[in-house]
């Protein structure tokens, strides 16, 4: 058996070997927070905060430039509202049935299969979106263009459903036997039992899976830069062509002159993003304590 000195000295050189990789993350996202900002805080020199939050063009090469973010926000929101709204029911419908339902040799075949498909590179799907997902969204809509909010929404929920549906079976699987045989012999059939037992158990976790999903979807750009048509237009409907803010940092970073306005306004687009993914993993981070917190 360990003594408790030795037990003392475990604990310590774990730290220790531990805080050096912890402190180096750490400051490794800090610097590339500081760079992002050092860079594009230098727009607001030239035109307002309010301009660029609030214009309603995106036009950096016009004369005069326009370089208002609010249809790119809104393009962002809404292939990411398109696809959490596909990908979310899917996900927890076939989570529920790997954890609860499926046979044990169905579920070791799937869930393996379902994690590959998280690992095909971005290309591939936007490939995919390209040539197959946009001539049908055109031929079954009557469309002039395929390249729609809609495809960049179905494209992105297939990019997420595996992480989604994989993180949702983990919680809904960790769930202890008990509640599930409390449930039952109270008189409960099993699929109240999931309802109203499992999924709000299970509820911290699926909300992770989907935190997780959401955060890929935002951050995602060359499949949604080959679906979506890449128009800085404010979309009227799931079938406009949209441009996000990340496909706008991809599409022109390479063709703006370094130290130009042009060149602020994407970084100042980066910030935006930034403040965006904090302010829903701040709220994701509040209701899971408040679920872990109902649930004790």
């Amino acid at each position: 058996m360990i003594s408790m000195k030795g037990k003392i000295r475990l604990k310590l050189s774990g730290k220790v070997l531990t805080a050096p990789f912890a402190s180096f993350s750490i400051l490794a996202v800090f610097f590339i927070f500081l760079f992002i900002f050092t860079q594009g805080l230098p727009l607001f020199n030239q035109i307002s905060p309010f301009d660029f939050l609030f214009n309603l063009t995106w036009r950096p090469t016009a004369t005069p430039p326009s370089f208002g973010v609010i249809p790119l926000i809104l393009g962002s929101l809404l292939v990411t509202s398109l696809a959490l709204l596909i990908s979310v029911p899917l996900g927890l419908l076939g989570a529920v049935y790997l954890a609860e339902i499926a046979n044990p040799k169905i579920r070791e075949l799937l869930k393996p299969a379902i994690e590959v498909l998280s690992g095909i590179p971005s290309v591939v799907y936007g490939f995919f979106g390209l040539m197959v997902l946009v001539p049908l969204v055109q031929n079954t809509f009557g469309l002039p263009t395929g390249e729609t909010a809609l495809t960049g929404g179905i494209i992105l929920a297939i990019m997420i459903l595996p992480t989604i549906l994989s993180i949702s079976e983990d919680a809904i699987s960790s769930v202890p036997v008990d509640y599930k045989e409390a449930s039952l012999a109270l008189g409960a059939t099993k699929w109240r039992t999931i309802r109203s037992v499992t999924i709000p158990a299970a509820a911290s976790g699926i909300t992770a899976g989907i935190i997780l999903g959401l955060g890929r979807a935002i951050g995602e750009t060359i499949a949604v830069m080959m679906v979506t048509g890449g128009a800085p237009i404010i979309p009227t409907s799931i079938f406009s062509p949209v441009r996000t803010l990340t496909q706008t940092i991809a599409a022109e970073m390479g063709e703006t002159v370094f130290g130009s306005t042009h060149y602020s306004a994407l970084f100042a687009i980066g910030i935006v993003l930034f403040i965006m993914t904090l302010i829903l993993n701040s709220a994701a981070i509040r209701l899971i304590k408040r679920k872990n917190g109902e649930r004790r």
